[in-house]
């Protein structure tokens, strides 16, 4: 009987707030009948992914088909979670057509790939390619690293003065490893800040990899999926600045999962909200907010996203009947995050002024 072939795996990674889910979410909606399973790493006690992809109403993105690891990063935990979950979805009675695997946007994606050699699965999968996703606006403006006064902070903290930027090594060890880098957000840049990008991406990774720009993660299925890298075996071809005796770690990040307040009804509507919100988010230089709130008298979930000061608020989908109506809002920041006085600042911008919200539609 002649022997399967290994089924294809994307590993998706990118900095925080770049646009993987987005991207995932138009890769689910146009998979041409594929069978893809998801496998979303968050960083973080509350993953917010996965609710997102659950809620698009795409054929083949329910909940069977996403498998939600929210307790530390993929390439730090993989024999205690990555590993299982492979398994039970090769061994599947019907398994996928394609793995995607969204990383968190704290992970390196050398040590996840590493762990495809493993004799558990080496047989079964293979790393079609490694798709990092890049926010072009925030790159084109140096904002994938730390503001000044929070990288002057970890220097002094570290014996090493002159060590780099601990976010700027995790952006260049992401494109070292990339068979393809998107830029996303392309629509929100001049060409000069396209360039600006595009050169920030020709310096850090590898010659020849693809640079494709994208407007709302939108890149066809047919781009991202097929490649046959087989990245497993070309793991000395990807440097990074992690690939020592030492590793690597993440101790200079935090999460913390905050229960919120009803949106108060002064806001006049989402966008009003976000308004309210992002000064919150700056003042408490917090890297990434993401979560979900309740607005009264609304049938529908308030979904925000944040990355540094930019904050979106949509609503994204209606409240199942068996699932509470409670907010919340998962932050990541620098070691030292004011989890209480986050909590209390984004709990008073969320309830706001005390009228009914409104949004016309």
């Amino acid at each position: 009987m002649a022997l399967s072939r290994p089924i294809p795996v994307t590993v998706v990674t990118g900095f925080l707030g770049a646009g993987k889910t987005t991207l995932i979410r138009h890769l689910m909606a146009h998979a041409g009948g594929r069978r893809i399973a998801l496998v979303i790493n968050e960083f973080g006690d509350r993953g917010m992914d996965r609710e997102i992809l659950t809620a698009c109403g795409i054929e083949g993105c329910g909940d069977d088909d996403i498998v939600e690891l929210a307790n530390g990063c993929l390439c730090c935990t993989v024999a205690d979670e990555f590993l299982p979950t492979m398994e039970a979805l090769i061994h599947r009675a019907e398994p996928p057509d394609h793995i995607v695997i969204e990383t968190s946007g704290l992970a390196l994606p050398k040590p996840l790939v590493k762990a495809f050699t493993w004799p558990e699965i080496r047989s079964r999968v293979t790393v079609d390619g490694v798709v990092a996703v890049i926010d072009g606006p925030a790159v084109a403006a140096g904002l994938f690293a730390d503001d000044p006064a929070a990288v002057q902070a970890l220097r002094a903290a570290d014996a090493a003065l002159d060590h780099d930027n601990p976010l700027e090594e995790v952006f260049t060890d992401q494109l070292l490893c990339a068979d393809m880098v998107i830029v996303n957000k392309a629509d929100l840049m001049d060409a000069p800040a396209a360039e600006a990008a595009r050169e920030t991406v020709r310096a850090g990774a590898r010659a020849g990899v693809p640079i494709v720009p994208a407007h709302h993660g939108a890149v066809d299925p047919a781009v991202l999926l097929g490649m046959g890298m087989a990245v497993e075996s070309d793991l000395d071809g990807r440097p990074t600045h992690h690939d020592g005796p030492d590793g690597h770690d993440h101790d200079d990040f935090e999460s913390v999962a905050l229960p919120m307040p009803p949106v108060g009804g002064g806001h006049a509507g989402p966008d009003a909200l976000a308004e309210a919100l992002a000064p919150v988010v700056t003042a408490h230089r917090a890297l990434r907010v993401k979560g979900t709130l309740a607005v009264p008298g609304r049938p529908m979930r308030l979904l925000v996203q944040g990355v540094g000061p930019r904050v979106q608020a949509r609503y994204d989908r209606p409240w199942r009947a068996d699932e509470p109506r409670d907010g919340h809002l998962v932050v990541i920041g620098l070691k030292g995050l004011d989890a209480a006085g986050l909590a209390r600042d984004l709990a008073a911008a969320v309830a706001g002024p005390s009228e009914a919200v409104r949004e016309a539609g």
